[in-house]
């Protein structure tokens, strides 16, 4: 399955130039601990990196420093790592594992933003088609046990 086909396309996204304080306010808004940084290029919005709330937390609030003298820019995570939207959920688990993060931007073919996926998204889609697996088992018998009728 394609990871661009379950990806959350609802992303919460800031530009380099957001503040601090508007960062942590659309994260309270939209209930969400990141948003992806992107670059506005050609009428698209291309990734290019990602701030969470625990970068906030690190990098601004835990040094007492000023929060109007920084960025989103400032404090991104800026080697990105994207996902084209055609990879399927298995090449997706192994980048994220490789490359040891737990959310990944979902691009097009021309690398504009079309989605987000986290590792608890793929869980719940794993946890989801388990369970549809744990069913087979108890259908097989009751098949055989009709077919023996």
């Amino acid at each position: 399955m394609p990871i661009g086909e379950f990806c959350n396309r609802e992303v919460v996204f800031a530009t380099r130039e957001t503040s601090i304080q508007e960062a942590a306010l659309l994260m309270r808004q939209y209930h969400v601990g990141d948003l992806v940084v992107v670059d506005e290029i050609d009428g698209k919005r291309v990734p290019a990196g990602i701030v969470t709330d625990r970068d906030i937390v690190i990098e601004i609030i835990s040094q007492s420093l000023d929060l109007t003298e920084f960025s989103v820019g400032d404090i991104m995570s800026p080697q990105l790592i994207s996902v084209q939207e055609n990879e399927g959920v298995f090449e997706t688990i192994r980048l994220m594992r490789t490359k040891g993060i737990r959310r990944i931007p979902v691009v097009n073919p021309e690398g504009g933003l079309e989605g987000l996926v986290s590792a608890d998204d793929i869980l719940d889609l794993l946890a989801e088609e388990m369970a549809e697996l744990a069913k087979v088992a108890p259908r097989e018998q009751e098949r055989e046990v009709k077919a023996k009728i």
